[in-house]
């Protein structure tokens, strides 16, 4: 790889690392570079920090131009301008505060054309000296400078120095091109990763805020139904029952009347039952004056003993504060989790276990019914549409408030949810 040149060095002034690499073979330069891309591949598929990836890259590639001294500039595409990530051999004074605006200096032009540059003797580089201050630092000569590329956009320049001039070759200059497109591939891939973690984040809290919204709505119309049309058939039905008494007293023998009357009443009382019930759904008042955990015994038991269901609570250190959207996305998901039991599960018993443990909310419900198989959960067929939606659904309310949601099932042996939030 290293091309001696008369008037460049003497072999009393290369350091042994620099005469082990001027007397390699062509073959040793050929499996050299090799072995560097692999590892430099190897590190782009197998880590995900970037800058552990880069450093990775920058090593070897160090270590294949014979232990120079360079660094990775990074380009802010907001200012326009690039930035040290990693770097080796250059004083962190320098490196820290350096910076290239795109299309001033050596970096700055690579950035923009996307073309790399080689220099024999950066001391006599006017421009380089005036942007870079390269030689001011341990009397650098030689310097080439490569584009990070992914897509052919220009994400970064790739530089290594010499002591020497007439260091670099053209050779030297493809092989780290090669270096470079995985380097740029990674960055590419990197970004684009920040990118959509930040829109998953402002999808998230879109959602949040429209769940919230909605919430707010439904306690609003839980509120009015309690104050005013629960009121109102609640003295609804107190009157027909005065009314069925009175008839009783006043001896109306007219049996059609009568009938009609207890019917009257007996639809007046289920209505008031079932506005009451749709109260409760909208927003359990339990949950604003008790508190979550009393909302979610009387939730449970409200729902599952009725059915002959048997109920189990385990509840240990979870008495602790919640935020209100916290508190109500959690008494939704135990809602939802509740209501596939009743709807599919066949269970004869429930148990309903809640821990803090380690700054973690830890809510699992666990039933003994039929059970299914998991793996199956994403193909939803017609026939369990609504069980399938109704677990996904609740795994995706958790994402919502930061937490995870897992389903552990098997058939027959009866179906485990478990969800975990974070507290701390």
């Amino acid at each position: 790889m290293l091309v001696g040149d008369e008037t460049r060095t003497t072999e009393a002034a290369l350091s042994d690392n620099n005469i082990r690499f001027f007397q390699r073979t062509e073959d040793d330069e050929i499996i050299d570079a090799l072995l560097i891309l692999s590892r430099v591949t190897s590190a782009v598929s197998g880590l995900c920090e970037l800058n552990a990836i880069l450093k990775v890259g920058l090593e070897k590639t160090l270590e294949y131009m014979g232990g120079l001294c360079g660094g990775i500039m990074l380009l802010d595409d907001r200012e326009k301008r690039l930035y040290y990530s990693v770097y080796s051999g250059l004083p962190d004074e320098f490196a820290q505060k350096m910076s290239v605006k795109i299309g001033e200096g050596v970096n700055g032009k690579v950035a923009l054309t996307g073309k790399a540059v080689l220099l024999n003797d950066i001391s006599k580089e006017s421009e380089v000296a005036l942007h870079c201050n390269l030689t001011n630092i341990k009397d650098l000569r030689a310097f080439i400078s490569i584009p990070l590329r992914y897509r052919e956009k220009v994400l970064g320049v790739l530089n290594c120095a010499s002591l020497y001039v007439y260091y670099f070759t053209e050779k030297d200059m493809h092989f780290l091109h090669s270096i470079g497109d995985q380097l740029g591939l990674a960055i590419g891939q990197a970004r684009l990763l920040a990118r959509l973690q930040e829109k998953k984040e402002k999808i998230r809290q879109v959602a949040l805020q429209v769940i919230n919204a909605q919430e707010e709505e439904k306690k609003r119309i839980s509120q009015e139904l309690h104050d005013e049309t629960c009121q109102m058939l609640a003295a609804l039905t107190l009157n027909l029952q005065v009314l069925i008494e009175m008839a009783e007293i006043i001896g109306i023998q007219d049996n059609k009347f009568k009938n009609m009357l207890a019917k009257t009443h007996a639809a007046a009382v289920h209505l008031n039952n079932e506005v009451n019930r749709l109260v409760s759904d909208l927003r359990p008042t339990i949950l604003d004056t008790l508190g979550f955990i009393p909302a979610v015994r009387h939730y449970a038991e409200s729902c599952l003993l009725p059915l002959g269901i048997n109920v189990n609570f385990d509840i240990t250190g979870a008495e602790l504060p919640l935020l209100p959207e916290i508190e109500v996305n959690l008494f939704r998901w135990v809602q939802g989790i509740i209501g596939n039991i009743v709807r599919h599960s066949q269970a004869k018993s429930v148990t309903l276990s809640i821990m803090e443990k380690d700054h973690k909310l830890e809510i699992c419900i666990q039933d003994d019914g039929i059970g299914f198989d998991v793996t199956k959960l994403g193909k939803i067929t017609e026939k369990k549409r609504k069980h399938s939606m109704g677990l996904m659904i609740a795994e995706e309310r958790m994402k919502l408030i930061g937490g995870k949601c897992s389903v552990h099932s098997q058939p027959g042996k009866g179906t485990r949810v478990l969800a975990v939030i974070p507290t701390g």
